[in-house]
């Protein structure tokens, strides 16, 4: 049974800084793509980092040079560190796995930045 479980989220004041966690079981960890996507209301999920097996990220332009994601597979954990958020960063944070053609979800965390 594949399971990816958030943790992390909370409401943080602007400027803030938040550092989610995702941790996985019931598949080969390291082997997997793992990526954070956001859904904030009203709008369609969009892809937030992304990290390959290998450890090559990517990014939303619109989260460049603020969040950095990155990988323990001794702890089959991603993480995502969210520093100088803004109020368009609120939304639902979603942990992905993905290992053709398998595609896992978790139940996502909700991250507000609100002063």
């Amino acid at each position: 049974q594949v399971q990816l479980v958030e943790s992390g989220g909370g409401l943080v004041q602007p400027g803030g800084s938040l550092r989610l966690s995702c941790a996985a079981s019931g598949i080969i960890f390291s082997i997997y793509a793992m990526g954070w996507y956001r859904q904030a209301p009203g709008k369609q999920r969009e892809l937030v980092a992304a990290i390959t097996a290998v450890s090559t990220t990517n990014y939303a332009n619109s989260v460049k040079g603020r969040f950095t994601i990155s990988r323990d597979n001794a702890k089959n954990t991603v993480y995502l560190q969210m520093n100088s958020l803004k109020p368009e960063d609120t939304a639902v944070y979603y942990c992905n796995a993905a290992f053709s053609p398998n595609d896992y979800w978790g139940q996502g965390t909700q991250v507000t930045v609100s002063s």
